[in-house]
């Protein structure tokens, strides 16, 4: 019975796949081409995009998507957010596709149901884990930003002191750190683009601050919008008040950071202590019975 069981639902999952593929799979095989950093089955996605667009999913749980869609557009831009939302959700749902077909093979083989138990739950658990493992990454972008923001204002306020516009002294900041991949830079250095090609620096300025989707940020663009054109010292500090409070928010961070690490070796240390026990008492025992 779990053997006929296995080889049906293995039967239904792949043709399933073959048949969404020849009916929308070639409407979503322009999307699945996206550039996304962290997909690995982009190439089986056409027909899940489909499925997910049929089913009506992001009208159906519009929170649930709108929260995923914020996490992408904060690794990944605003540009075509929608559509890489469904991308990353047609990714995972194609793992637990691939899960559920192993799961009926393993029954298939030992004629047991564990293999289908054990693939359904990992199916399940699979999507929410690459959600929770995004949401990791959206909180430790955030987290470089506002640490990296004290360095960026203190040499801002340098360069405004020695005459510099603000125009100019972020392009020089981000000049001198174009060899860091680090999010604030890159997502500067985006901005600095779109002021070159024409866009004004306020509309420019704005942009970044979205794309970045950090509290902090959104105060320094404020600061900056409304005392740039002001410059001199009241621009300097303006903006060295904002520094002295981003340096108490940087020093927050760093003790998080280090109460996390510190709780992390918890495990390890008791293991390593349980071991070390074991090793010290079992000749003891030995000793003892003999």
């Amino acid at each position: 019975m779990v053997v006929w069981i296995s080889a049906l639902l293995m039967v239904l999952l792949g043709g399933g796949w073959v048949v969404l593929n020849r009916i929308g799979g070639e409407r979503y095989r322009q999307l699945s081409r996206l550039s996304m950093e962290g997909l690995r089955l982009q190439k089986l996605t056409p027909p899940l995009v489909y499925l997910l667009e049929r089913s009506k999913v992001p009208m159906r749980f519009p929170i649930w998507f709108y929260r995923i869609q914020g996490s992408v557009q904060k690794l990944h831009g605003l540009r075509r957010s929608p559509e890489m939302t469904l991308l990353f959700m047609a990714d995972a749902l194609a793992y637990t596709w691939l899960i559920w077909i192993g799961g009926c093979i393993w029954s298939l083989l030992t004629g047991e149901p564990m293999g289908m138990i054990a693939g359904f739950g990992l199916g399940v658990l699979l999507p929410i884990a690459l959600i929770r493992d995004m949401q990791k990454k959206v909180l430790l972008r955030e987290q470089e930003i506002v640490m990296e923001l004290p360095e960026l204002l203190s040499k801002i306020v340098l360069l405004v002191g020695a005459g510099e516009t603000v125009q100019r002294s972020i392009a020089h900041c981000v000049e001198r750190s174009k060899d860091k991949n680090h999010p604030l830079y890159n997502e500067l250095g985006r901005m600095l683009l779109e002021w070159e090609g024409g866009h004004p620096f306020q509309q420019a300025f704005e942009q970044f601050n979205k794309r970045c989707g950090v509290q902090e940020v959104s105060i320094f663009t404020t600061t900056v919008l409304l005392n740039f054109r002001r410059g001199g010292n009241d621009f300097a500090l303006a903006l060295r008040d904002l520094s002295r409070v981003l340096w108490e928010k940087r020093k927050a961070i760093g003790r998080t950071r280090g109460e996390q690490a510190s709780s992390k070796l918890v495990f390890p240390m008791v293991v390593i202590f349980m071991i070390v026990i074991i090793l010290l008492g079992a000749p003891a025992f030995m000793m003892m019975n003999m």
